[in-house]
């Protein structure tokens, strides 16, 4: 008996300590982000109250929803125990429903306050919107309404005098319809919006209130994909992706400063990506790893953040030089979807890409002390410089080619970038596409771009920017924000291709943020020259604007201010304050 004790007891001591070790495995972790509560602004529409004129009582209505727009507490029942004191839905037999509209696009989850009294077991259906049409579909009917990546179309049994919490998505807007029989009432529906706390320390506006609109939209849309990491899209591809995520980078590091969410995001994809596959199984990708750690390194100078990816970086180029051949880049020619159909520009594109890429492998080496890379990243651009592709019509790939330098940057703007107006722009590489117009010495036409393509979002009802986008698209098209029109088309649900057809399309993405960037670096002109942002330049660009003004941010989390102003004669007063020993070049 004794010799079955030791032996229980010595289970039991083998068996703690493996919960134990698993347990110190999996730390606990906080939550990086704050709740706020947001309450809806507008009723979109609800079906409407009971009693009619000539006697009869609907079969089923919502009663007294605007007493959800007024100011409420949180609690359950707002300080008054009678029934019928809030919202009230009843369903005598058709359910009823209600829109509504929260005034800007959320990241986060819905929380409703249910009213004393009412049908036990009731229960609710619930239909979350980027746009009012998307709250208007069924999950897998139609236009590609999902609930892929966030629940979007649920039903869910909901307490009576209590509270519950639903939800973890992008959106907008809320239908709520009552579909059990009876009828049950709401003390408050209110939104919980998820956000890093990120301090904005970069900024811009200027005599044009609708690029100044732009770029708050930009900085919007890329903080509210700043979530666990830097994901792609909060409603679908709630993802880190590496190629679309360069746009956001450049975004945060003008805005933000050095925030932590960008090494944490490349710091995940290196611990979850083998060096000898590519990440995400996209080749492309794996070279906008690097340039993100380029761009990093570029505006930080933490060269130690470098070393300690050393090896991994090191064995990551070795698998990039095995997409070489014949001094091509073949491994993979992803771009972005708009592109993918033409596949002469997709070749010529990320062969500028992959130029830029070994030249970032270089500067890293250095930083990291690697003669061995750099060596092997002057053989591969000496490779791709001997090849000077042509490209085929697309904006994007002569973005590509202008900005490595495998084509002159004034000839990618009459062959392609300039032509057409704004036809082949995306949400992507318009960022590319505006920096490549700049480098041509454009600087008006990207201005106009900016404020007409984006700027066309907006007409639409934007209040985020949205994964793809064609001007075209708002040729008798209704807002997002509008019940359907007859004879209009739905700008959402009748769209996009690919992964992002109808309302599968994310209308809040990360990598539409270019305007931000484009903004601070070439309106007003402030660009670092030197690694860790210590010499940085100066030379604002008006173009049609009568002032500008704003800042760019420092690693430090000091910014540099400039303010730019049109004299009579047509000349710049430029205004700059720079923090100590920071060098300014005009």
């Amino acid at each position: 008996m004794n010799r079955y004790w030791t032996a229980v007891t010595v289970f039991l001591h083998v068996l703690g300590a493996i919960v134990f070790t698993c347990a110190a495995a999996q730390e606990d972790a906080a939550d990086p982000r704050m709740r706020t509560y947001v309450y809806p602004k507008r009723i979109v529409w609800c079906t409407p109250s009971g009693k009619h004129k000539d006697g009869w009582e609907a079969r089923g209505y919502v009663e007294k929803p605007e007493l959800l727009l007024e100011r409420k507490f949180g609690q359950v029942c707002e300080g008054r125990f009678a029934t019928q004191n809030g919202c009230r839905l009843v369903n005598r037999g058709e359910p009823p429903g209600m829109i509504l509209d929260f005034g800007r696009e959320l990241h986060g989850f819905i929380q409703l306050g249910m009213s004393p009294g009412g049908t036990a077991g009731a229960r609710l259906r619930l239909r979350f919107g980027e746009s009012v049409s998307e709250t208007m579909s069924t999950a897998g009917d139609g236009k590609h309404a999902t609930n892929d990546h966030a629940m979007r179309d649920l039903e869910l049994p909901v307490p009576q005098f209590g509270s519950i919490e639903i939800g973890s998505t992008g959106f907008r807007f809320l239908r709520v319809d009552l579909v059990s029989g009876g009828e049950t009432g709401f003390e408050f529906v209110r939104a919980v919006s998820l956000m890093r706390p990120m301090v904005r320390i970069g900024g811009f506006r200027s005599s044009d209130e609708r690029l100044n609109l732009v770029f708050e939209t930009a900085v919007r849309t890329v903080h509210l994909c700043c979530q666990d990491y830097i994901w792609d899209g909060i409603k679908r591809d709630r993802l880190v992706w590496m190629g679309d995520l360069h746009p956001e980078t450049m975004a945060i590091l003008n805005v933000f400063g050095a925030a932590d969410i960008i090494p944490e995001s490349l710091d995940y994809m290196a611990a979850t990506s083998v060096p000898g596959r590519w990440m995400h199984d996209m080749p492309t990708y794996t070279l906008w790893w690097i340039r993100n750690v380029a761009e990093w390194y570029r505006y930080t100078g933490d060269d130690g953040y470098v070393r300690r990816h050393s090896a991994y970086l090191e064995k990551t180029f070795d698998h990039v030089v095995s997409g070489m051949k014949d001094g091509k880049w073949l491994a993979g020619n992803f771009l972005d979807w708009p592109t993918l159909h033409n596949s002469g520009a997709c070749e010529a594109g990320t062969q500028g890409l992959a130029l830029m890429t070994a030249r970032d492998a270089i500067f890293l080496a250095g930083a990291a002390g690697l003669p061995g890379l750099a060596e092997k990243a002057r053989t591969m651009e000496a490779e791709l410089l001997r090849l000077r592709p042509g490209p085929n019509g697309s904006k994007c790939a002569a973005a590509m080619l202008a900005l490595s330098g495998l084509r002159a940057p004034k000839e990618m703007f009459s062959e392609a970038l300039g032509a057409n107006r704004h036809k082949g722009v995306s949400t992507f590489f318009g960022y590319y596409m505006l920096e490549g117009m700049s480098a041509a010495g454009e600087n008006q036409r990207a201005l106009d771009t900016v404020r007409d393509y984006w700027g066309g979002m907006l007409d639409m009802g934007a209040t985020s920017f949205w994964e793809d986008f064609d001007l075209a698209w708002t040729n008798n098209a209704y807002r997002i924000d509008e019940m359907p029109v007859a004879g209009k088309k739905d700008v959402h649900g009748d769209f996009g291709q690919f992964c992002y057809s109808g309302f599968r399309h994310s209308l809040c993405h990360g990598w539409a943020g270019g305007p931000a960037p484009w903004c601070i670096n070439h309106v007003l002109g402030i660009r670092p020259l030197g690694i860790g942002c210590r010499t940085v330049e100066v030379k604002p660009f008006l173009g049609d604007l009568s002032w500008a003004e704003g800042a760019m941010a420092l690693p430090d989390g000091r910014a540099i201010k400039v303010r730019v102003e049109k004299l009579p004669d047509g000349t710049l007063k430029t205004d700059v304050e720079a923090p100590d020993g920071i060098r300014i070049v005009r």
